[in-house]
């Protein structure tokens, strides 16, 4: 396998980590802290709701995934190295962008879904870095997709 995919592999193994994390918190949130054997629960106070935790998990896990489905898709299709160059940091970098989203949502009032206060809360520096990056990274996995399924049709005209 070519090194450009292994490495989104790596990247989406740290994504999808990031994700399942979350799912620690979601159950913490849930139950007010963790079983540390059955019927004792550590009490820990975390911030965000359950809702947040659940997005987070399964926002993170998604996007590992995504990440790595890109990854085997295009060593399976070998777009070539500048284009595959280009669709591998555009992912990677979604994925990324989409990690810091769901975490920042999760500890801003606003649910990192704008710049300023919106009808869900008011806006916090969470919120920023979690909006800026996801709204950046929203336009150009688009564009990944788009450039993905060019290649894709392209390749069965060679295939006939």
């Amino acid at each position: 396998m070519d090194r450009l995919y292994l490495s989104m592999i790596g990247h989406g193994a740290i994504i999808l980590f990031f994700g399942l994390l979350a799912g620690w918190g979601l159950v913490a949130s849930l139950i007010g802290g963790l079983e540390i054997f059955p019927g004792y629960i550590l009490e820990i106070s975390l911030p965000g709701d359950s809702s947040a935790w659940s997005r987070t998990h399964t926002g993170g896990i998604l996007n590992g995934l995504m990440v790595l489905v890109f990854a085997l898709v295009l060593n399976t299709i070998k777009p070539g190295r500048k284009v595959g160059f280009q669709i591998c940091w555009m992912v990677t970098g979604a994925g990324y962008a989409n990690t810091i989203f769901y975490w920042g949502g999760m500890l801003s009032a606003n649910r990192a879904l704008s710049i300023g206060d919106n009808r869900h809360g008011e806006a916090s520096i969470a919120g920023i870095l979690g909006y800026i990056p996801a709204l950046i990274f929203a336009a150009i996995i688009m564009i990944a997709v788009a450039m993905l399924g060019k290649i894709a049709f392209n390749a069965i005209d060679k295939s006939e």
